[in-house]
């Protein structure tokens, strides 16, 4: 059966922010753990050659609420006209509430803005995308927020070499806004038989933390079936590309750029020669970033092309994949000087730390 195609008229993307922790770790600083030939070619492999570490109070809420800020602030966008705010993401604040609820209240957002996390990964910013930007449509709000951030090594087992060196963190805000003109496409994919290819199969209500799993490797951190998600990026994703460039009459000539998300280089090279994109027009993070998840396709957007004041739209191609396993595909137009560089940023929210229950007293 083929995916609907989701077709949104009247919303543009007006602007992206990306905010990544202060710490920037080389990937050599894993040779004492895994060997220093080993880490070598991991790094040539995936061409990531450090990554970002949060600090240690510090949450993806943070870093996307410090590129959210910078956002507001750089297109001068009233608070007021915000009605929609989106937590792309599966590293939330807390298992309940929602931490796009606590994002609305930080960002001092009206209590008339809807506000409600998106718990997927790899795939989560185009889905969060088309999501928003249809409710938006829908609405008689102005603007819309899509918050994608994770902090990814924070649940990564330190001995685990095919995790430990892959992912990063970061955060990021996409402003979405009302324009007569735009349009926003995409389509969404899932193949939930392979739930458990990348999966921390411990801390939710199916398994809350056993003792028994502290006594080996902890299942509270993440499992990956390599093998099995290489096989879906390289075949689920480029056919899941094909049936929309049938969809939507288009082909790869019909895009400036190929936003993807940052898995590594060689499924990024594959996927990229099977759906015809050229490799200049696929804007690349990883080498400083490592693979980001849920933040990696504005990451890369940001360090592409933030500081370029061009006022010509590019027409852009996204594409995000990975846990669950999930894939989308969206298209729209980008204007270079609405995207901000990356910032570097170790704030964390203090009120947040609840640690005992008297912290809950007032």
């Amino acid at each position: 059966m083929s995916s609907p195609l989701y077709s949104v008229s009247g919303v543009k993307i007006g602007g992206i922010a990306a905010a990544v922790p202060a710490e920037s770790v080389p990937l050599t600083a894993f040779d004492e753990t895994f060997g220093r030939e080993h880490v070598a070619k991991f790094s040539a492999a995936t061409g990531i050659k450090a990554l970002r570490r949060a600090a240690e109070n510090q949450t993806a809420s943070d870093l996307s609420l410090a590129a959210a800020e910078r956002l507001l602030s750089e297109r001068n966008i009233p608070r007021r006209d915000i009605g929609l705010l989106i937590f792309a993401s599966l590293s939330p604040d807390y298992r309940r509430p929602a931490t796009a609820c606590i994002l609305q209240n930080r960002l001092r957002l009206s209590a008339g803005c809807g506000a409600f996390d998106l718990g997927l990964g790899c795939s989560a910013y185009p889905y969060a995308l088309i999501a928003a930007a249809s409710l938006l449509a829908s609405s008689d709000a102005r603007c819309a927020l899509v918050l994608a951030g994770e902090t990814m090594t924070k649940n990564t087992d330190p001995r685990d070499s095919s995790t430990a060196m892959l992912f990063g963190d970061a955060g990021s805000c996409t402003l979405l806004e009302k324009e007569e003109d735009a349009v926003i496409q995409g389509i969404l994919k899932t193949d939930g038989e392979g739930y458990r290819d990348i999966i921390v199969p411990a801390g939710g209500f199916r398994n809350p933390l056993p003792a028994a799993a502290r006594e080996t490797r902890p299942l509270d951190r993440l499992f990956m079936n390599g093998m099995n998600v290489f096989s879906f990026s390289i075949s689920g994703v480029p056919k899941a590309v094909r049936e929309f460039y049938a969809l939507t009459g288009t082909t790869a000539d019909d895009f400036g750029l190929f936003a993807l998300h940052q898995s590594n280089r060689q499924i990024l090279d594959q996927i990229a020669e099977k759906i015809g994109a050229p490799a200049e027009k696929i804007p690349l993070c990883l080498a400083d970033y490592a693979n980001t998840s849920a933040a990696s396709i504005p990451l890369a957007l940001c360090a592409a092309l933030g500081g370029n004041d061009s006022a010509d739209p590019i027409r852009t191609f996204f594409c995000g994949f990975g846990v669950g396993l999930s894939c989308a595909v969206a298209a729209a137009d980008l204007v270079p000087e609405g995207i901000l560089p990356p910032v570097e940023t170790d704030a964390a929210f203090e009120e947040g730390e609840i640690r005992a229950p008297a912290d809950l007293e007032e």
